[in-house]
């Protein structure tokens, strides 16, 4: 998908990364018209962070970077509804945004990690510990043994050699908020992944530290 294409769109209040799984109960019929468009023609949809206002009956304000979103299965409800399980892909930039008839559509474009700084594995490593860091406080307060690295993390070295990509795939292991999402989505490059993740675990830690203080 070099080039701009028109894909249905899925704006919602959360902000996804790519390589996540997405539960999705659809009621609304233009997200029903929108599935069964899918489902036709074998293609993915895009989500995207809604900005302000809601997703249901439109009217919202929609961010501009987004993934693409395949439907790996579905149950048809009847009446229209669906429960699909999808899975997250490419990260997606929105070209321009399409009248939503009969759902929203948008041209867009994959965005791939432009050319920047170099991740290093120290740069990597010295993230993760912070990321673990957070994570043995919490189980401290609890009372709970914090299981291995690998297992927090959600990844092996071997299987994440890719730095944008293990970043993406860290971030979807914090309770972050979806603004620090979104900015961990739509920075650039690797390097300025890592710098707007490293920013969220800051906040995360220092809210952590709040709320076990009280």
């Amino acid at each position: 998908m070099a080039d701009p294409v028109e894909l249905a769109m899925f704006p919602l209040e959360s902000a996804l990364l790519p390589d996540q799984d997405l539960p999705l109960r659809i009621f609304e019929p233009r997200y029903g018209a929108l599935v069964r468009r899918c489902l036709q023609r074998d293609e993915p949809f895009g989500v995207v962070l809604i900005a302000q206002g809601r997703e249901v009956g439109g009217g919202d304000s929609r961010c501009d970077v987004g993934v693409l979103s395949r439907i790996a299965e579905h149950a048809d409800l009847g009446a229209g509804r669906y429960a699909l399980r999808c899975r997250t892909g490419e990260r997606i930039r929105v070209s321009r945004w399409l009248p939503d008839d009969p759902y929203p559509r948008a041209t867009v474009t994959v965005w791939p990690d432009e050319p920047g700084d170099a991740v290093s594995e120290a740069g990597l490593l010295d993230l993760e510990d912070r990321v673990l860091a957070v994570f043995g406080r919490i189980a401290e307060a609890r009372g709970a043994r914090l299981p291995e690295r690998e297992a927090v993390l959600g990844y092996r070295h071997d299987d994440a050699a890719d730095p944008g990509r293990r970043l993406f795939a860290l971030a979807a292991r914090l309770p972050i908020g979806a603004a620090d999402r979104y900015a961990v989505l739509s920075a650039p490059s690797a390097a300025d992944r890592l710098a707007a993740l490293g920013e969220a675990v800051d906040a995360l830690a220092d809210m952590v530290e709040f709320q076990l203080s009280e």
